[in-house]
């Protein structure tokens, strides 16, 4: 038996709620987790560090709460996707049938190029929904931009108050319309540069080798640099086996950081998740791997064809 709102839902139930202040956020997470402990269900929390902190320090030891690293969890969407459907097929395994995790998903505020990320929270509505999971995604209205919580109430099918509040999302979109044409297009700022490299149909040894080029600029972590060529070498090569002529290459450097677009006339992958989940198909695997890969990848569709961005940097301190 499901619990709370998910009663009688089969699948995925995915819920969002602002929030304003620490209090606040307490507010729409402890009556969560601590109705999930009461029902006897894995309830999980995923926050970074002061959120967790918070949580935490809230329920004390004891509390029946697992605790998850958020910052390790959410560092990369096609990881994430990967460690939450392997925690949730060992809990179902277990004989759950629910499973509550409440989490924050990383955006501007944080620091983080949102695009891939919204692309996450839609496909979150498909990629967990064979899983019995209830999931409250709350969000900082202090640090989220406002075209992020714009894309929260079109990715998430309710919305919750702090006062316990729940009300159907009305700006809600099903997840392939929305990864179809909602999705803003994002360039880094190093592309109003003229690029380090711009190259037209080029080799695979070519494309490698002039990335590789790039690494006396951007001083990269080896890890880093030979995740971002394994990535050109699998963009590159979709793009020459799916796309349609001609292909072009271009990459910019700085220290601790390269950016490189490879993009065709073609209309890129057919589905609109594609890169999020190991698939088969054309050039499936292929984009997937470059996600676990690459410290960004970015996708955009345009009337001038298909484009896909990797970016590669040193972690933070």
């Amino acid at each position: 038996m499901r619990s709370g709102p998910a009663a009688g839902h089969d699948g995925i139930l995915h819920e969002a709620g602002f929030y304003g202040s620490d209090e606040e956020f307490l507010a729409l997470v402890l009556p969560f987790l601590l109705d999930g402990v009461a029902a006897g269900e894995p309830t999980i929390s995923l926050f970074g560090p002061h959120n967790q902190s918070l949580v935490r320090d809230a329920l004390g030891p004891g509390s029946g709460v697992v605790f998850i690293d958020g910052g390790r969890h959410y560092l990369r969407p096609a990881a994430a996707i990967r460690r939450h459907r392997e925690m949730l097929a060992g809990h179902v395994a277990g004989g759950a049938t629910q499973i509550r995790i409440a989490g924050d998903v990383p955006h501007p505020g944080t620091g983080v190029p949102w695009e891939w990320w919204a692309r996450y929270e839609a496909a979150a509505n498909e990629v967990y929904d064979e899983f019995p999971m209830y999931g409250l995604c709350p969000y900082d209205t202090r640090t989220a931009p406002p075209e992020v919580l714009e894309d929260v109430r079109r990715t998430h099918t309710h919305l919750v108050t702090t006062g316990g509040g729940r009300v159907a999302s009305p700006d809600y979109r099903p997840p392939r319309d929305f990864l179809a044409g909602a999705v803003r297009p994002w360039t880094h700022p190093l592309e109003a540069l003229p690029p380090a490299i711009e190259l037209t149909d080029p080799s695979l040894a070519r494309a490698r080798n002039a990335v590789d080029a790039l690494q006396p600029i951007a001083a990269l972590e080896s890890d880093e640099l030979q995740g971002l060529l394994l990535g050109v070498t699998e963009v590159v090569t979709n793009a020459v086996r799916h796309g349609r002529a001609p292909v072009l290459l271009r990459a910019w450097a700085e220290p601790g950081r390269i950016v490189v677009t490879v993009g065709d006339r073609g209309p890129g992958p057919a589905d609109p998740a594609a890169g999020l989940m190991a698939a088969g198909g054309p050039g499936g695997l292929g984009l997937w791997l470059t996600y676990q890969l690459c410290a960004y990848v970015s996708l955009r569709h345009g009337p001038e064809g298909f484009t896909i961005r990797l970016i590669a940097e040193n972690p933070a301190p």
